[in-house]
């Protein structure tokens, strides 16, 4: 059987990046079942409300959803579940200091498999005020304006007015 080569997306939170500024990002190993293996494997999984909580030195991920294999029997996981996170002790403390700081906090960016292992991404991030999340919003819709216009003016065959 060949080895699996680069990255293959399972899940992303995008709902993360909206409300989070996002101040440095790792990436951790997961510790698995056979099968929350394979149900990640037919691609489905959910970290909307995702989030990392550190003590006793480790790192768990709680209310990732990882829906129970269909052909699972007795041995099937709980979709819940929470599940250990494989990182170095030195990248676990510091995500500890970070933490502990009013407003900070570790989520869950992206799910995928990396080489044939299941990794998770994930971010030292800090909570965005409602103006923030409101300007962000308004940046991306500007950007997505003028990138509709330049390409209604490429199709009418001019350039756009500078």
């Amino acid at each position: 059987m060949a080895k699996e080569k680069g990255r293959k997306l399972i899940a992303q939170n995008k709902k993360a990046r909206h409300d989070y500024h996002i101040l440095d990002t790792y990436e951790a190993g997961l510790v698995l079942t056979g099968t929350e293996v394979k149900s990640l494997r037919q691609g489905r999984a959910s970290l909307v409300d995702g989030f990392v909580q550190l003590d006793g030195g480790e790192a768990w991920l709680h209310n990732v959803h990882v829906p129970e294999y269909s052909q699972g029997t007795w041995t099937n996981h709980s979709a819940r579940r929470k599940r250990k996170l494989l990182l170095h002790r030195v990248e676990i403390e510091k995500l500890d200091a970070k933490s502990q700081e009013t407003g900070h906090t570790v989520v869950p960016l992206a799910l995928y498999f990396k080489d044939g292992r299941a990794k998770v991404e994930i971010a030292l991030a800090r909570g965005k005020k409602e103006y923030d999340k409101r300007q962000t919003l308004r940046e991306k819709q500007d950007r997505r304006e003028a990138d509709r216009a330049m390409s209604a003016a490429r199709r009418r065959g001019r350039t756009p007015a500078r």
